[in-house]
């Protein structure tokens, strides 16, 4: 595999990364561009066959579909709730526990958003907690921000803990030198295993999003630009962080990967809520963004602006928030109730378009396991909740039809974009030439390049997985069964392994900040499309530090060594201190 081959492979990243991140083109520009480039190499360097690169199309199309879908059932929600006047009481309550928008973004974004990425993933805490950020008054550029930076460290155990289930567990399954080398533990015990040191590394990089989150809220939305003013409210972040991750980390090390995420957030939750309602931890001084005449025109996108309402609430705030509540339940009863399970992912209410074109490639549509129907029925529900007029609640049907349409455009194009890159191999892999896919010449080359210090760049495979596939899970199945081999060929052990097949689960985690698909679904809720570039460059932030301190926390833990031990304690500091140190412009 030659230098040329790996530059080829990259192209396509390259080619999103500078016409949406550098030249700040439209997504739909950039991910028209970033299709033409990848099918092209596709067909005429890996040689691929067009029956693939069609298959691989039409089910990114299908998945495109299924996830717009899920947006539209989150902005007719959010639409729902202001025509029937109850999102002011939302914003009271979260007012009455504390104005401090720093308090309010690690409850809502924070603990709120783990909770439903416990029971969902799939890209839903962004499109439920960035219209409810909104609705509390936040920029929207700042909802969106807010809420995919919290899609890290919940993610790995999402879904009820999908992506070890199925991410991990089928990327290693069934490959005979997996088992011969973990026959004296057996698979289900070294998944365990590997839940147990996902969960650690999230713990300890994860406990300092809460705090970082703050920061870049106030170092990009704050009157003052400056990342210490989110730092002064360190001990009740911190206070948030451990709540999570404490009870997060136990759970995945003696109960498995369904329920880490679910329960931290819980916890979190009935911890941190009375703790802000009665003072404790939070800061002396109240941040609260400027006056809205002062916003930079970048902040804010096209949804009309909600105006603050004088005087007491039509509704109480339980009633206001029930519709959550019961997008929660319904989450939770639908993935862990067997039998309700099985009959919404069964043959009689799945549909499935099987080996498209002749390919292996299949894709399905569950509409009833879908979160959007989910949301949909709760936005129904506020009907009958909130006594509603029928005028009222066709008003928010067609503002989401209409967001949705505009959102369509770019998911259409991104997610095919992804799928021929994924299955990008050559049509005949027993030929001489024959390539694997682009994502796998990536890692391959990254191994051959880094061997001993694999650890620190194990994390970044699983964030680029993840950047392209827009999913944790996808890239746990394409990387998981590579890390492994990696770690076996720079001669760690079966214990040593499982710490680097973890890290390709939390850099994948992590990869959801700046996947492409969630960010246009979050951006698309909030009324930011084309602006995702902008959105990304933001994130990249949080990224780095993720994924850099989970690789020298790994390689402290294979190594031993004091100086990687030194590292990876040393380097939460000096990240936070630059990004202290730096100075935003005021417009």
């Amino acid at each position: 595999m030659t230098a040329l081959h790996t530059f080829l492979a990259l192209l396509p990243i390259l080619t999103v990364f500078i016409l949406l991140v550098v030249m700040r083109l439209s997504t739909k520009t950039a991910m028209l561009a970033a299709y033409s480039v990848t099918a092209l190499l596709a067909l005429f360097v890996w040689q691929s066959s067009w029956q693939t690169v069609a298959a691989a199309t039409v089910n990114g199309m299908i998945v495109a579909l299924t996830v717009l879908y899920i947006v539209f059932g989150a902005i007719l929600l959010l639409n729902t709730l202001k025509e029937s006047g109850a999102i002011h009481a939302v914003r009271q309550g979260f007012t009455d526990i504390s104005p401090d928008r720093r308090v309010q973004v690690i409850i809502t974004a924070w603990l709120f958003g783990s909770l439903i990425e416990g029971a969902s993933g799939w890209g839903t805490p962004s499109a439920v907690g960035a219209p409810l950020l909104l609705a509390l008054g936040f920029p929207a550029m700042a909802a969106v921000m807010s809420v995919l930076i919290i899609q890290s460290t919940p993610v790995s155990f999402g879904a009820v803990g999908t992506p070890l289930l199925v991410g991990v567990s089928s990327g290693l399954d069934n490959k005979t030198d997996v088992a011969a080398a973990i026959a004296p533990t057996g698979f289900e015990q070294y998944l365990l295993q590997t839940t147990a040191n996902v969960g650690l590394l999230h713990a300890l990089t994860g406990v300092l999003i809460p705090l970082i989150l703050c920061g870049m809220l106030t170092r990009f939305f704050g009157g003052n630009r400056s990342f210490a003013e989110g730092l002064k409210a360190w001990k009740f972040a911190l206070f948030a962080g451990i709540a999570f991750t404490l009870p997060y980390f136990l759970v995945a090390k003696f109960w498995g990967p369904e329920f880490p995420s679910l329960v931290g957030s819980f916890i979190g939750l009935l911890i941190v809520v009375p703790a802000a309602k009665a003072g404790w931890f939070v800061p002396k001084e109240t941040f609260d963004f400027p006056e809205r005449s002062r916003w930079d025109s970048h902040w804010v996108g096209v949804l009309p602006e909600e105006q603050p309402v004088s005087g007491r609430p039509a509704f109480s705030v339980l009633r206001a928030f029930s519709p959550y509540v019961l997008v929660i339940v319904l989450l939770i009863l639908t993935r862990i109730v067997q039998p309700l399970k099985a009959f919404l992912v069964g043959d009689t209410t799945t549909v499935t378009f099987a080996n498209l074109f002749g390919t292996s490639i299949s894709s399905k549509v569950q509409l009833g396991y879908s979160p959007g129907t989910i949301l949909i029925l709760a936005a129904v529900s506020c009907i009958f909740i909130f006594k509603m007029d029928m005028k009222n609640f066709k008003r928010g049907w067609l503002g989401a039809g209409k967001t949705l349409i505009a959102a369509a455009p770019a998911l259409l194009l991104s997610v095919p974009m992804v799928q021929v890159f994924i299955n990008s191999q050559s049509a005949d892999m027993g030929l001489p030439g024959a390539m694997p896919a682009m994502p796998m010449v990536l890692a391959q080359s990254a191994a051959a390049a880094f061997e001993n210090f694999w650890p620190n760049i194990s994390p970044a495979i699983g964030s680029l997985g993840a950047f392209i596939a827009g999913s944790n899970t996808v890239s746990n199945m394409m990387f998981s069964y590579f890390q492994f081999s990696t770690a076996q060929q720079i001669g760690l052990n079966t214990d040593l392994s499982s710490i680097v097949v973890a890290t390709q689960a939390v850099g994948g985690a992590a990869g959801n900040m700046i996947s492409v698909h969630n960010v246009v679904a979050a951006a698309a809720v909030v009324g930011l499309l084309n602006r995702e570039g902008e959105i990304i460059r933001k994130t990249l932030i949080p990224l780095f530090y993720y994924i850099t301190q989970a690789g020298l926390l790994a390689q402290a833990f294979i190594s031993g060594a004091a100086g990687w031990w030194l590292a990876a304690l040393a380097f939460p500091l000096v990240f936070l201190g630059i990004m202290a140190a730096l100075k935003g412009k005021r417009s």
